[in-house]
């Protein structure tokens, strides 16, 4: 991964996707817990996205400024800007961009108050990486093969913790999720 220094103490991670022949669609995840963030990214480029990764919400803005994207992915409590924060700034500044709110703590009242923000997607935390993509196909309305995942390969940064939290038994070949 390729860390691009935007703002001081902000870091913006460029993830290429791994199948060039595949025109892949390209996804801002923002997400200010390094582990979520990675693995975010990871799950989502070996389903063949392209994947830029900022650590809050003002470095998401700025990422978004400075690149075009297809989705955002964004947590809320996250420091210097909030996930709502960043949506309010990308719907005043005319971004017809899809938005997922991947968070533990959803803000309904603020959500209700403010209908213009037009959410595409909420996901609550946690979640597991099946959830992630079919819930970006689905904004996306993609095909993005799941059943191509191995966990092994795709989910290096968490396989063993995760395995040893979940037994193999509950790994699902046929989508590299969890069942439920």
């Amino acid at each position: 991964m390729t860390t691009l220094d935007k703002t001081p103490g902000a870091k913006i991670v460029a993830t290429p996707a791994r199948d060039p022949t595949n025109p892949s669609q390209r996804i801002l995840v923002v997400e200010d817990d390094i582990a979520i963030r990675e693995i975010n990214a990871k799950v989502l480029e070996c389903s063949g996205y392209q994947v830029a990764a900022a650590e809050d919400g003002a470095a998401g803005w700025e990422a978004l400024h400075a690149n075009d994207f297809d989705l955002l992915i964004t947590d809320h409590d996250m420091p210097r800007l909030t996930g709502l924060e960043l949506l309010k700034k990308v719907r005043a500044a005319r971004m017809n961009l899809p938005v997922i709110l991947a968070t533990g703590t959803l803000p309904e009242e603020e959500l209700e108050r403010h209908p213009w923000l037009q959410l595409a997607a909420t996901l609550l935390k946690p979640f597991s990486p099946h959830q992630l993509l079919e819930t970006v196909k689905e904004v996306l309305r993609t095909d993005a093969p799941c059943s191509s995942l191995d966990p092994e390969r795709c989910f290096p940064v968490f396989t063993d913790p995760f395995r040893q939290a979940l037994p193999v038994q509950h790994w699902d070949d046929n989508d590299g999720g969890t069942t439920t």
